[in-house]
C-alpha cells in the first residue's frame, strides 16, 4: 500500500489536486482499453440480426462511447480536458458475451486511457440500455447479464 507520497493526485497535507501539466512537453498519445457484456444467446441473435425494438444495439453504443471519450473531463475530477485527435471502437459479438473495445489518439500533454475506459463503460452501458427488455427474465431479474472485465490493455507515448 502506498504512504501517499507517490499519489500525484494528492498534496503533501492529503488534499485532492489536479496535477500540473503545464511545463510537461507534447507527445503524441495512445490508449486502448476493453471491456465486455455477457449476455443470452437470444439476445446476441438479436443483435446479430439487428432486431431489438430500440435499434441498432451496436450503432448507439458506438455513438454513446465516442460522446463519453470526449465528454471524460466532464465527469472524472481530476481529468484534464485533452484534445482528442482520433477514437476508434470495435466490437467483437461472441456466443455469449459483446467485447467493446475503444482506442482513443491525442497530442498534448497528458495521457488519455480514462477517455479510453470512459467510452468502455460508457459504450457497454449502452448496450445494456438497448437489450435489458430482451434479457430480463419471467422473474424481472437478468440472470447472466454482467458487464466486466474492464481494463486498459496498452498506453503509448510518442515525443514529437
Amino acid at each position: 500500500m502506498s504512504d501517499g507520497s507517490d499519489l500525484t493526485h494528492v498534496t503533501d497535507e492529503g488534499d485532492a489536486q489536479m496535477v500540473d501539466v503545464g511545463d510537461k512537453p507534447d507527445s503524441a498519445r495512445r490508449a486502448l482499453a476493453r471491456g465486455r457484456i455477457e449476455l443470452s444467446a437470444s439476445t446476441i441473435e438479436s443483435i446479430r440480426a439487428n432486431d431489438l425494438d430500440k435499434g441498432d444495439v451496436l450503432a448507439v453504443a458506438r455513438v454513446g462511447a465516442i460522446d463519453a471519450v470526449k465528454h471524460t473531463w466532464e465527469t472524472i475530477p481530476m481529468c484534464h480536458q485533452i484534445p482528442i485527435t482520433n477514437v476508434e471502437t470495435s466490437f467483437d459479438v461472441g456466443e455469449d458475451d459483446v467485447e467493446l473495445s475503444v482506442a482513443v489518439e491525442t497530442t498534448g500533454k497528458t495521457g488519455c486511457e480514462m477517455e479510453a475506459l470512459q467510452g468502455v463503460t460508457t459504450g457497454l452501458n449502452v448496450v445494456w440500455d438497448m437489450i435489458k427488455a430482451a434479457e430480463k427474465d419471467a422473474d424481472g431479474q437478468y440472470p447472466g447479464t454482467r458487464i466486466g472485465d474492464v481494463e486498459v490493455v496498452s498506453k503509448e507515448k510518442r515525443e514529437l
